[in-house]
């Protein structure tokens, strides 16, 4: 019973041994089909990006956008006047406040408020009987002054009266007319007048009112010409000359050009801010400018040389630097034209009216881009418009 007890534990282990080894057999083999699944999955995503990014890449490379169309512009060669800007204000030529130049009160008022006199006309009549009177008994004076020298001299003539006595009458005569001539001038002063033809302001006296001598009737302008006053910096006090045209814009008469010339240039420099001070004179014939309006000015200064210029709406302004677009004209093997764009870098100088001068960059006979370059990069495909581009103002609109 032992023995075979033996053998049949002996057979059993044997068996356990045989079968210990297939299960890391198994567990390998599901690791390896795992890994290769894992690497098929990957390879085909790999494949699968790898695929779509060169089909893609040839969509686009074989993809040409429409061309853009734009409107174009040549290149020209112009003489562009030099001018030079300013700000100023407008004064009056003649204008003062009008005042008496004696004390008196008002008795008549002689003029509306904003009516046009002429020079001498009355305006207010202040206060003067006891001139008047002491005018009279002057005269009254002179008259009886008068009748003495003359019995004076005839008397003298035949003899029978001295030389003093004729002298003596004489002095009365002439104290007496200075007395009358005197009293005239008062009373002339007591009828305040216009000094010269202009426009009256608002009246600022009242009938009956009592006026000091120096009191402010009522403001009197000449509007038939006004003084343009106006600075320049000490670095433009070379180009400018007596009898240059000036053209002033003021806020009244937007889109108005008013035209003058230079009458007066300060000889000297104004040491806090270095500038010099200009006047000019401009007909008024219209009295459209008042005393006291701002005005922008512009000073036409003798032509350069004729230059380069294109419109100021072909520019690309930007922080690195001003630059247009180019018209490159190319022909394929049929022989059609296709245009293209390049970008050209610029240096601009003045602007003038819509139009800006180029310094370098281009050359005469160019083509440029003038509208539609915000939807272009350097080497776009265009379309060139047959259409002109539209006449660009030279401020920008108001509304």
């Amino acid at each position: 019973m032992n023995i075979q007890t033996e053998i049949h534990g002996t057979k059993m282990s044997d068996k356990s041994v045989e079968q210990t080894p297939k299960k890391p057999v198994r567990m390998v083999r599901w690791v390896v089909i795992i890994g290769l699944l894992l690497v098929l999955l990957v390879g085909g995503l790999w494949g699968f990006n790898a695929f779509r990014a060169k089909m893609i890449g040839q969509f686009f490379a074989n993809m040409k956008p429409p061309p853009v169309t734009v409107s174009i512009a040549n290149v020209t060669t112009e003489v562009v006047p030099r001018l030079l800007t300013g700000i100023g204000d407008l004064a009056a030529v003649h204008q003062v406040e009008v005042t008496p130049d004696v004390s008196g009160r008002v008795t008549k008022i002689l003029f509306e408020s904003g009516a046009a006199v002429k020079k001498g006309d009355p305006l207010v009549q202040l206060f003067d009987d006891p001139e008047q009177s002491d005018l009279a008994s002057f005269k009254a004076q002179a008259t009886s002054a008068n009748l003495t020298l003359e019995r004076a001299k005839a008397l003298l003539a035949k003899q029978a009266g001295p030389q003093a006595t004729v002298d003596t009458a004489q002095a009365a005569f002439d104290q007496a007319n200075a007395a009358v001539t005197k009293t005239e001038t008062i009373i002339s002063q007591k009828l305040v007048r216009a000094p010269f033809d202009g426009e009256l302001g608002v009246r600022k006296i009242d009938l009956g009112q009592f006026l000091s001598a120096g009191t402010q009737i009522v403001s009197l302008t000449d509007l038939s010409k006004v003084f343009l006053n106006f600075t320049i910096t000490e670095k433009d006090r070379a180009v400018l000359a007596v009898g240059q045209t000036v053209r002033v814009n003021v806020d009244a008469y937007p889109g108005r050009k008013f035209e003058g010339k230079i009458t007066t240039i300060d000889p000297q420099i104004n040491s806090d801010t270095r500038n010099v001070r200009v006047q000019a004179t401009l007909d008024n014939a219209d009295r459209a400018l008042k005393p006291g309006m701002f005005a922008s000015t512009t000073v036409v200064l003798p032509p350069d040389p004729p230059v380069l210029v294109v419109p100021e709406t072909s520019v690309d302004y930007t922080l690195y630097g001003d630059s247009v677009y180019r018209i490159v004209e190319k022909k394929d093997d049929k022989g059609e034209p296709s245009f293209s764009v390049e970008r050209v870098a610029v240096r601009v100088g003045s602007r003038v009216d819509g139009k800006a001068v180029i310094l370098n960059g281009l050359n005469a006979g160019d083509r440029i881009v003038a509208v539609g370059q915000l939807k272009l990069q350097p080497g776009a495909a265009v379309a060139i418009s047959k259409d002109p581009p539209p006449p660009i103002p030279a401020k920008a609109p108001l509304n």
